[in-house]
């Protein structure tokens, strides 16, 4: 593979294209895809560690479903696409890294209706750290507070991991960093805390952990893996609505997600925390849960 600076049109190795492994920079599209003009695409993050995709079959079954969702049915099954997502990684000489499987829309119909489009699937990997500098992840993120909202789940497919949904992110990720922050946390369309551009939030009081209810926004894989670790521990997980007047109530804050994976958070605005013991033990067990057993018995 090429640097990880490298621009991603302009890489060695190989995506998986349609049902074949193609050349990097010959897996493109027309201009007039469907999918670029309108959105209609559905996509996954996932995370191999030590050659094994975390949770794979559910990362697949969700870019299955969620297809569905935008009324397109990917021509190949649940299993098919684990294999393909395997057989990129593989092809790539990767172990620990970040996949990226995309299906959409083609070019063959423009305009709102779209019947007549091709449905396409690729799959990408390539080496990708932590989504955050470990500078910011050690002391924990400093978090600003979004303008846009998530949106009303009968305004959008708001729980399905759809392009158009990251619209809004990608905007807020910018105000965010252009104001020093590494993220910022999203209101939903009622006032309620929902979720950060890319990640589900987590907060820490007495001894619990509290997390917005996954009504209007993805509940994440990872939030899933995390609350699983956090009752396992025997610690009460509350899934629940989550005032932005709490924010200053709560000791302990971090977020989840495939690309952020666990990660504390210092600051939301005005609002200051400090990573603890709890924090410290869930990253412990995402750790030894996402890690191959050969891999940790070496």
């Amino acid at each position: 593979m090429a640097d990880v600076g490298a621009p991603y049109h302009d890489r060695d190795g190989f995506i998986w294209f349609d049902g074949k492994l193609v050349p990097w920079r010959d897996a493109n599209v027309h201009m007039l895809s469907h999918a670029l003009h309108y959105a209609s695409a559905v996509f996954e993050g996932e995370r191999a560690y030590g050659g094994e995709i975390f949770e794979l079959t559910k990362h697949s079954q969700r870019l299955y479903d969620g297809a569905k969702t935008l009324d397109f049915t990917i021509p190949y099954s649940v299993a098919e696409i684990d294999q393909a997502c395997r057989d990129t990684i593989k092809a790539n000489n990767l172990k620990d890294c970040y996949v990226r499987p995309l299906a959409w829309r083609g070019s063959e119909q423009m305009g709102v209706s779209a019947q007549a489009t091709k449905i396409h699937l690729a799959i990408a990997a390539w080496d990708w750290g932590s989504y955050f500098p470990m500078e910011e992840r050690l002391k924990g993120l400093r978090i600003t507070i979004a303008q846009y909202r998530r949106p009303d789940p009968a305004t959008a497919p708001a729980r399905t991991k759809a392009a158009g949904n990251y619209m809004i992110c990608t905007i807020e990720k910018h105000r965010a960093e252009r104001q020093g922050y590494a993220d910022a946390l999203m209101f939903d369309w009622r006032g309620r805390v929902a979720e950060c551009t890319g990640a589900n939030i987590f907060f820490i009081q007495d001894g619990k952990i509290h997390t917005p209810t996954a009504d209007c926004f993805l509940d994440g894989i990872t939030r899933q893996t995390v609350i699983g670790l956090a009752r396992k521990r025997g610690i009460e997980v509350i899934e629940r609505v989550i005032m932005p007047e709490e924010l200053s109530t709560f000791s302990e804050c971090f977020v989840t997600g495939t690309a952020a994976e666990v990660t504390p958070v210092s600051e939301i605005a005005q609002h200051r925390y400090k990573p603890g013991k709890i924090c410290e033990m869930l990253i412990t067990d995402y750790t030894a849960t996402v890690t191959p057993k050969a891999a940790a018995a070496e």
